[in-house]
């Protein structure tokens, strides 16, 4: 199960999850695309060695390529790294903080790629501990920097500050009551962005939405999160104002959409991925407005990550094809079911 961890509650009822990233490459090296794995093997190398003189905290160093193809999606679909790092395995290697707060990527898209993962709305103690972590290792790396452009990187869309933050918000009601399209393009137009659950190309799924900064050059890492910020507390009040809406004027309409997904869930015996995901979120909706009271349906992100596909494989400990997982996600969250009711 993945570890979410202690952060904000106040807002918990729309935000799920704040990372921090920023990416950083060493001046001496060529960017990874053009590296092969014996030079992409010495910079990891020389990464390590200063780490251990500067990161005090503990952490797994993982090479990707030596993680069965299971594993490497089970901490994809945790969001600790990217899927970019699957795809460049033979290069790509991370660090893991044991608390799973951190993972600093290493021969990514870029040499570097430091992320901070909290539970809640966080963005002042992932920006903390991202910004910690990346000035003890600027202290002793040569970074790639240029006194305009600011931090050098592998995609153009990266450079200046490096910085990419974003904040996972579950948006059921601005969603579909067809608000959701008029925010995204009202974001765009002030450099930030909405995507999936995955992050960049990455399908929208239960009403799940990374909001993120679009643009990092021409602004300070304070002024990205702090816009950021913002933005992220009006989008959280339109939720809970379409919301109130709603449960006023459809509440019944409400209820028997949150109440059918209960008893789907409750005694499917075989559950897609996708049609899990959906039927989770209206729970996870139910408990926001009240129609569902248990207190642990506030954590119901935790079971939509343990229902991912190799997360399920992982969790039998065996290679599944698709029904033989439709199975077990359906058994999986009966007993979830069952453990609150118990």
């Amino acid at each position: 199960m993945i570890k979410w961890l202690d952060g904000a509650a106040i807002d918990q009822d729309v935000v799920v999850s704040t990372r921090i990233r920023v990416a950083r490459n060493l001046s001496k090296y060529k960017f990874p695309l053009f590296m092969d794995p014996k030079e992409a093997d010495g910079l990891t190398n020389d990464i390590l060695d200063t780490m251990k003189d500067v990161l005090k905290d503990n952490y797994r160093f993982i090479r990707t390529r030596d993680l069965p193809s299971m594993d490497q999606e089970v901490f994809v679909e945790k969001h600790l790294i990217s899927p970019n790092m699957i795809e460049h395995m033979d290069k790509s290697s991370f660090l893991l903080r044991d608390d799973e707060k951190a993972t600093i990527m290493i021969n990514e898209e870029d040499h570097l790629r430091i992320q901070t993962l909290f539970s809640g709305f966080n963005l002042e103690e992932g920006w903390r501990l991202c910004s910690l972590i990346d000035d003890l290792l600027d202290e002793k790396l040569d970074y790639a920097y240029d006194e305009k452009w600011g931090y050098l990187t592998s995609c153009p869309t990266n450079v200046g500050t490096g910085l990419r933050a974003s904040v996972m918000l579950h948006l059921p009601c601005i969603s579909m009551t067809g608000n959701i399209n008029t925010i995204i393009e009202a974001l765009r137009k002030i450099g930030l962005t909405a995507r999936g659950l995955y992050g960049e190309g990455s399908e929208v799924t239960a009403y799940l939405y990374q909001i993120s900064n679009q643009t990092t050059l021409g602004e300070s890492e304070e002024e990205i999160i702090d816009k950021l910020n913002k933005v992220v507390h009006q989008i959280i009040n339109r939720e809970r104002s379409i919301r109130n809406y709603l449960k006023k004027e459809k509440n019944l309409e409400m209820e028997d959409r949150i109440y059918r997904s209960y008893g789907i869930i409750s005694n499917s015996r075989i559950l897609s991925s996708k049609e899990a995901m959906e039927h989770l979120s209206n729970i996870r909706l139910g408990w926001a407005m009240g129609i569902l009271n248990h207190e642990n349906f506030k954590d119901i992100m935790e079971l939509m990550i343990d229902i991912q596909p190799a997360n399920i494989q992982k969790n039998f400990g065996k290679d599944m094809n698709i029904k033989e997982r439709d199975i077990a996600r359906a058994k999986i969250i009966r007993e979830f079911i069952l453990d609150l009711e118990g």
